[in-house]
């Protein structure tokens, strides 16, 4: 057990986290930790692994702290495009790389925990690599971290360490024995908590419904037991798994979707019109780095019609949440196609929940064409999106443009049930 200061009440917030990160010993971590463990990672940055200074380097140290320095400047190059470059000062394992949340949708997830639920006891929240136990720290907010994996627990103490300065000591990481000790950790210091799952990974060939880890219906027991809180499940969580809840949310980040957010407990009145009851079970998608958010108001599925001025591609935040409906009706629209996402209107409407292009040409399938239109514009430079299409051709990957100097996108996608080129460009 990771031991911490004993708090003199029950703190504010615990997180559970409890992917399955253990691909480097503890002890060997722990010796990554030490003067000389550090030594040997500043020494380990920007070597050749297989070269003649390695090889010295295997030759002064234990083999295996080595080879852990030699993953840890790996990952945390791969994890400069979430923490940017705190990412240099963290330490990862392959999958809590791969599940952790970027450093934006943290810090936005925990700035909401506080506007949400109202405690702003100081402190921290971690879970994996303890970018979350940061940003709330934050926000700020008391939290106990609970895992049954001793490296996840201690991974997260270095980055709260390393990242949080002065807040790492209120907050600490407790490794538990199993499923039912982190939750009576959870519910013991919980006002609200914050659970985040990971997919297991099946094996080679398996199907079946995806499986949590740890499993949602013990996620929703203990999140349900403590009164409010969140649950973080990966964004692709199938709509019958979708538990009833106050809310769903789906967050992009660079427009790229990072998770779905199961909210319990939300209050059930409008602060700023306390009349108006909130309602529940509302999808929301959620936008980052900017922060615009768009909630479902009960539309009808947006009409079919014709493709016009304007083509519209929505963020995937709002397809994951089925909020189509809600973007045609801002940008006074509707779908080219039943069987794809794209909008289309005739109008431009600013709008931060889908890219709009302007569309020059509606052209049937046909490679030939597109090249004679090509050298026509005098297009040099052809970018290539495709959403809905039955399918994409070798030629068309293989087209070359000719000299020139404009731009242009083609989209190939369905319109009206047949498949067609869209060229134009996007606007803004």
């Amino acid at each position: 057990m990771l031991n911490g200061p004993t708090p003199a009440k029950p703190l504010s917030r615990a997180v559970v986290c409890g992917w399955e990160t253990a691909r480097m010993d503890l002890r060997t971590f722990e010796g990554l930790l030490t003067e000389r463990g550090q030594v040997l990672l500043a020494a380990v940055s920007g070597l050749d692994p297989a070269g003649e200074m390695a090889a010295r380097l295997r030759g002064e140290y234990p083999a295996e702290w080595v080879l852990a320095a030699v993953e840890q400047v790996r990952l945390r190059r791969r994890a400069v495009a979430k923490f940017g470059v705190e990412a240099y000062r963290m330490y990862f394992t392959p999958d809590s790389l791969e599940h952790s949340s970027p450093q934006a949708v943290a810090a936005y997830r925990g700035v909401r925990i506080l506007n949400e639920f109202g405690i702003v006891n100081a402190g921290a929240v971690g879970c994996g690599v303890g970018v979350d136990a940061v940003e709330m720290a934050r926000a700020p907010m008391v939290t106990v971290v609970v895992d049954q994996d001793p490296l996840a627990c201690a991974v997260t103490q270095a980055n709260v360490r390393a990242l949080g300065g002065i807040v790492a000591e209120f907050a600490w990481a407790q490794q538990c024995a199993d499923l039912a000790a982190m939750a009576e950790e959870a519910v013991r210091y919980s006002e609200s908590v914050f659970i985040s799952l990971a997919q297991r990974r099946g094996r080679e060939g398996e199907v079946g419904a995806p499986e949590y880890w740890p499993p949602l219906e013990w996620a929703l027991d203990v999140v349900r037991e403590v009164g409010e809180g969140a649950v973080k499940v990966p964004p692709d969580i199938a709509g019958e798994a979708i538990p009833d809840c106050s809310e769903t949310e789906w967050i992009s980040y660079g427009g790229q979707v990072t998770e779905a957010v199961l909210w319990f407990g939300l209050s059930e009145h409008d602060a700023d019109r306390p009349d108006t009851p909130v309602p529940h079970g509302v999808r929301r998608a959620t936008v980052l780095p900017g922060g615009a958010s768009l909630t479902s108001r009960g539309l009808p599925a947006p009409a079919v019609c014709p493709v016009g001025r304007y083509l519209y591609e929505p963020d995937d935040a709002v397809v994951r949440a089925g909020l189509l409906a809600e973007v045609a009706q801002d940008v006074g629209g509707g779908l080219i196609d039943e069987t794809t996402t794209y909008l289309t209107a005739d109008t431009l409407h600013a709008t931060a929940f889908a890219t709009a292009y302007e569309i020059t040409d509606v052209l049937p399938y046909d490679v030939e064409k597109l090249q004679a239109l090509l050298r026509e514009r005098g297009i040099g430079e052809l970018s290539v999106k495709e959403r809905g299409a039955a399918v994409v051709p070798d030629e068309l990957s293989r087209l070359g443009t000719p000299p020139g100097p404009n731009t242009a996108t083609v989209i190939l996608t369905r319109a009206a049930r047949v498949p067609v080129m869209l060229l134009g460009h996007p606007i803004g």
